[in-house]
């Protein structure tokens, strides 16, 4: 019988014995004997075990795992055997406050009493069938093999030098059309005819990627290739399982393929490597690893890539709702974020040289004047040192103690009291300091994050070439990432905005859905009082308003003369999306409006609305019981929420999960709509030859943002408006959704000359 230890952080009461239902014995152990420790650090270890004399070591929570071996992620390795004798597994009482973590729980423990028995292996590398080609004619006919050979599917995986096209160029190509069969090929070696066997590869079988929209970007740019037909494995994976982080390829190979963390070793090297040459993570080049280490691995990417499909595409296509949003939305979207990424966003140079100056000029003003402040030059006097806005410590000092301000109660990781963001945005309503530090730190970051950052990185025409995700929500929105995070520009500083501009002869133009989200929840409830406000056209908050407060007068007049009871109805509107109660509503009326409204106010709001748009109401009940007994919701497109915290023995954690479900309903179709209207409308642009007339650059929130010749605009807008609107079932007979229309020059359409000048 094999001899099996067990180590926790600290000591328990938890019965693992039970835990593991009893299925062998083991001895067990703590990191750290002092179980009153909060957190448990790598001086309080004192552990006494000699690891060799036992066979099989389980290590319970990342602590453990980090202590005795190189890997840091216990969510990733729960379950799976590291270094040939420890199994790592989640802690068994976090299931207490997360149910969604009972699945994994459950093939952790089945995966270690497996490992135990014997029967869970894995797979070691063979390197007979994984193999690096660095000769002509062997990559020669391992094509015309290929080409041959009867399946279908081949599957394809880059290694390269650079995360975009023109920062870096293709190291090698990994290829595998047979199982656990697969090839790491050295680009060198491909010549001209070798490009033509590709190309004819790629036109008669279907391509299987894994992030097609990173390796087809690389192998269209670097070498022209076409890929009629394709599928990717992340895609089929978000499909299953939308929460983000979990779509990695090693993730995806330990969950579905025999073969485990192969890539470890190579990893080991690299660390290795970097040891020995002092080279920080984020400066080491792939181009360095040699390619005798890196063909085995490299090869295996593509051999797991090819398994994990044959495991998740029947899992996607046996579900008609998902196989209709991969492949309706989810495709076309990876086809059309390539060529949009490829586009790049328009910037102009000296517009961001100068706006460094401005943006230091702005905060130099800011924080001279936070000088000024009386509470400050007493801390300066009593202190006898210059007060630093950066120190935690001292604005800590300076808000609490010689301000006077109460502390909001939020505490940081080691206890003391918080001066976050969220902390300061709440002091700032009862003194000028928090307000005025708060804009320094507003000011000093959008120069940080996005002015010093930008212009090193703008390729040589202008451009900026950033990512956009469709693979990192749980209710489908778009995500950016890379060099610049398109999503989070600042709105209310117009600087990095007006940077953004149309070369010469065009204009910036911009597409906003309007209140798309409550029109899609007016369609989904049936509510036939909620669609004739749209139908019935003007200042949308307004009608709501004069509806729900029975109001004198028209609309516009609402406008003027009741703004309190606009800013209700509009809280509202909103807030019943989000699953705000009487006193969100009541903070914020009073926060827009600048006028106390109270909670009293805000219930009678919320019930009179709610008797105008009674169907809204039910719609909502509905949804919300629905979402309580299945743990999952679908959108209208298909798409499938997973929301397993329902179940949660804690009540605001299960009723927040609720309030998740009813947002994607709303929030989804809504991001959908115009995904699917910009994808729509880039087909017609490529169809008609417009390429160089017309080029969409980014989807912000619910915006389209393209950049138009002038003599185009009315064309293109035209055309983006009509596929944004199209009936795809989830419209207002006789009144498609809204759509607004900005044109400028730049993309603070004329923001940026206000504040700043020429």
């Amino acid at each position: 019988m094999a001899k099996i230890a067990l180590i926790e952080t600290k000591p328990s009461r938890i019965d693992y014995v039970d835990r593991f239902d009893g299925a062998f014995e083991f001895d067990r152990y703590a990191l750290c004997s002092d179980g009153t420790k909060k957190k448990v650090l790598k001086k309080d270890v004192d552990i006494d075990i000699n690891i060799d004399a036992y066979e099989w070591i389980i290590l319970i929570g990342s602590e453990s795992l980090k202590y005795f071996t190189s890997v840091n992620s216990i969510t990733e390795y729960s379950g799976r055997c590291v270094d040939d004798k420890f199994l790592p597994a989640i802690n068994p009482a976090m299931l207490a406050f997360k149910p969604e973590a009972k699945p994994l729980w459950e093939k952790t423990k089945s995966n270690i009493s497996k490992y135990i028995e014997g029967t869970l292996k894995l797979e070691t590398l063979d390197t007979d069938k994984c193999y690096g080609i660095q000769d002509t004619k062997i990559l020669n006919k391992f094509l015309v093999d290929a080409i041959k050979h009867p399946n279908k599917y081949v599957a394809v995986d880059t290694e390269t030098t650079g995360l975009y096209p023109r920062d870096g160029y293709v190291l090698g190509i990994s290829m595998s059309y047979e199982k656990d069969h697969g090839a790491y090929i050295d680009t060198n070696i491909i010549t001209e005819d070798e490009e033509i066997l590709f190309q004819k590869l790629f036109n008669e079988k279907i391509v299987v990627f894994h992030n097609a929209k990173f390796d087809l970007a690389m192998l269209e740019y670097h070498f022209g290739f076409k890929f009629p037909n394709f599928e990717d494995t992340m895609l089929l994976h978000y499909c299953l399982e939308e929460k983000p982080g979990t779509h990695g390829l090693k993730q995806l190979a330990m969950e579905y393929t025999p073969y485990g963390d192969y890539e470890k070793p190579m990893h080991d090297w690299i660390d290795g490597y970097r040891k020995t040459h002092r080279i920080l993570k984020n400066d080491f080049a792939w181009d360095v690893i040699p390619f005798d280490v890196m063909k085995i691995y490299a090869a295996m990417d593509a051999v797991v890539t090819l398994l994990v499909f044959e495991k998740l595409y029947p899992a996607v296509l046996g579900n008609p709702k998902l196989i209709k949003v991969y492949n309706n939305i989810l495709v076309p979207a990876c086809r059309f974020l390539t060529d949009v990424q490829d586009i790049g966003v328009p910037f102009d140079s000296e517009r961001l040289s100068n706006g460094t100056t401005l943006m230091q000029e702005d905060i130099d003003e800011a924080v001279r004047q936070l000088y000024e402040f009386d509470s400050v030059k007493t801390f300066e006097r009593i202190k006898q040192k210059e007060f630093n806005p950066n120190s935690t410590v001292q604005l800590r000092e300076l808000l609490f103690d010689f301000v006077g301000l109460k502390p909001t109660g939020k505490k940081t990781g080691t206890g003391a009291h918080s001066t976050d963001a969220e902390v300061l945005g709440k002091l700032a309503e009862k003194h000028e300091i928090p307000k005025h530090i708060l804009a320094i730190r507003k000011k000093s970051k959008i120069k940080n994050t996005y002015l010093d950052k930008i212009l090193p990185q703008l390729d040589r025409d202008g451009r900026l070439r950033t990512g956009f995700n469709i693979h990192s929500t749980t209710s489908g929105r778009l995500s950016s990432s890379g060099k610049m995070n398109m999503q989070q520009i600042p709105r209310d500083n117009p600087i990095v905005k007006g940077c953004i501009r149309a070369k010469e002869g065009n204009k910036i133009v911009a597409m906003d859905l309007t209140t798309a989200e409550v029109y899609v929840a007016a369609v989904l409830a049936k509510d036939e009082s909620l669609m004739n406000v749209f139908k019935s056209g003007g200042n949308f908050h307004s009608s709501i308003a004069k509806l729900v407060f029975n109001l004198p007068g028209t609309v516009e007049e609402v406008t003027e003369y009741y703004s309190t009871e606009r800013q209700a109805a509009k809280a509202v509107t909103f807030g019943i999306m989000y699953g705000a109660g009487a006193r969100k509503i009541s903070e914020q009326v009073t926060k827009d409006s600048g006028k106390y409204f109270s909670q009293n106010q805000a219930q009678e709001v919320i019930d009179d609305y709610f008797k105008e748009f009674h169907k809204l109401r039910a719609w909502i009940d509905h949804s919300s019981k629905f979402i309580r007994d299945n743990g999952f919701i679908y959108s209208h497109f298909g798409r499938k929420r997973r929301l397993p915290n329902v179940r949660s023995d804690n009540k605001g954690v299960a009723s927040h999960e609720v309030r998740s479900g009813l947002n994607f309903l709303v929030q989804s179709i809504a991001s959908d709509i115009n995904l699917l209207g910009a994808v729509d409308t880039h087909s017609w642009i490529k169809q008609n030859k417009f390429d160089k007339d017309m080029r969409i650059f980014a989807l912000v929130h619910d915006s389209i943002l393209a950049e138009v010749k002038e003599d185009k605009i009315e064309e293109y807008s035209e055309a983006v408006q009509k596929f944004v609107q199209i009936d795809r079932g989830i419209s207002i007979p006789g009144c498609p959704v809204g759509c607004d229309f900005d044109i400028g020059d730049d993309y603070s359409f004329g923001k940026y000359e206000k504040k700043y000048g020429l």
